[in-house]
């Protein structure tokens, strides 16, 4: 079970990751047979590989902007977070901003478990391919 420290920096060492942009640092948080959910995904990703293709297809479209995490409250090997990020789409430049929340479980150091909730329409339309 993490402590409150242990879920802090941990948290802090993701969101550090994601905006450097930095793939494999990120992916190095997560235990290979993790799970992941959003509010997009009807199913849930299993497996670190699964997770992994999702991050690099995520930064090929965007560019981490801001990421910031309000609250942390841990109970037993569960975190529960509140955060806002802020990306900028490569297609086109534009900038998306949004609230959301997250449950985690964390094992050894490591997200084992991990959903999702924030509002989908906050992204608005999705940039069109240029090229």
């Amino acid at each position: 079970m993490p402590s409150y420290s242990e879920a802090v920096e941990l948290f802090e060492r993701r969101r550090r990751a994601w905006l450097d942009e930095d793939p494999d640092a990120y992916l190095a948080l997560w235990a290979e047979n993790m799970t992941f959910r959003s509010p997009v995904h009807e199913e849930p990703l299993r497996g670190k590989q699964s997770y992994a293709e999702l991050i690099r297809r995520s930064l090929a479209m965007i560019r981490p902007i801001a990421f910031e995490v309000d609250h942390i409250a841990v109970h037993d090997e569960v975190v529960l977070a509140e955060w806002h990020v802020e990306i900028e789409w490569r297609a086109d430049a534009r900038r998306s901003r949004w609230r959301g929340m997250s449950f985690c479980e964390i094992h050894d150091g490591e997200i084992t478990t991990w959903r999702e909730y924030w509002n989908p329409a906050d992204f608005g339309a999705l940039p069109t391919e240029t090229g």
